[in-house]
């Protein structure tokens, strides 16, 4: 299961400013096999992403991509992870100004329609927990957009934080999307009042049964990310990194018996 773990590159956006290859290679030293491509610096050059994965062999586990680029400059985004290496892009967010029921309705169409019209790549959509706040045609917005009926070709990368600040139990709500979830967003909550963001395995989620969901049912990319850390995002991460892999330990010891 190692060879799963992916670190979300948003954790890190702050860093990355001081340079890409050096975040991959400290990312890759403390063990993790790839990055999700995400925050980058505004005048990042794609060929050093490329470099940067190459050199320190991480692969990219997918890549999240703004609405507005996915209409605009489709065939760019194209070519960008034709060179990462990557078939999956990840809408991650709708703005507050377009949470309406008819921006909704656009959002499934166009990504459908990338889906239908590019074979080769995979179009999944990674939520918050404004997505329950809204109802189109009977559904909340995130069950309105990653519906698995009527041939909807949009994929899930659940976070499972979000569903946890939802009010929702992560283990079951991710049970309609076994095999239509290639990647799955890893991060944990505090015990407290603030129920913010916390190292995976430092807060409430139970990641053990989450994680044996995903290995029977086609998760191909753990991605962890923080959107908040109290510590060195680069210290959370390998926090997060070591009780993933712990957990991953004790799973494997239980298979084994």
């Amino acid at each position: 299961m190692n060879h799963k773990f992916a670190a979300q590159l948003y954790t890190v956006r702050e860093e990355l400013k001081t340079g890409i290859r050096p975040i991959f290679k400290t990312l890759k030293e403390m063990g993790w096999a790839g990055v999700q491509i995400s925050a980058l610096p505004k005048d990042y050059d794609k060929n050093e992403v490329a470099l940067a994965l190459k050199e320190n062999d991480l692969q990219a586990a997918g890549m999240h991509v703004s609405f507005d680029r996915l209409k605009n400059d489709l065939a760019g985004v194209l070519q960008e992870v034709d060179l990462y290496g990557t078939k999956d892009i990840i809408l991650p967010f709708i703005q507050k100004d377009s949470r309406t029921s008819e921006r909704y309705v656009e959002i499934k169409k166009l990504l459908n329609d990338i889906s239908s019209n590019h074979p080769d790549y995979r179009v999944s959509y990674h939520n918050h927990d404004f997505e329950f706040d809204i109802e189109i045609e009977g559904q909340d917005g995130l069950h309105y957009l990653l519906d698995p009926h009527d041939g909807n070709q949009i994929l899930a990368e659940i976070d499972v934080y979000w569903i946890k600040k939802a009010g929702f139990d992560p283990l079951e709500f991710i049970g309609p999307y076994a095999n239509r979830m290639p990647i799955i967003h890893l991060k944990d909550m505090t015990s407290d009042s603030s129920q913010t963001f916390a190292e995976v395995g430092t807060g409430v989620i139970d990641f053990v049964p989450i994680l044996q969901w995903g290995e029977a049912n086609g998760i191909e990319w753990y991605a962890v990310e923080q959107d908040i850390c109290e510590r060195p995002p680069l210290e959370s991460l390998e926090i997060s990194l070591k009780n993933l892999q712990k957990f991953a330990k004790e799973i494997s010891n239980q298979e084994v018996r």
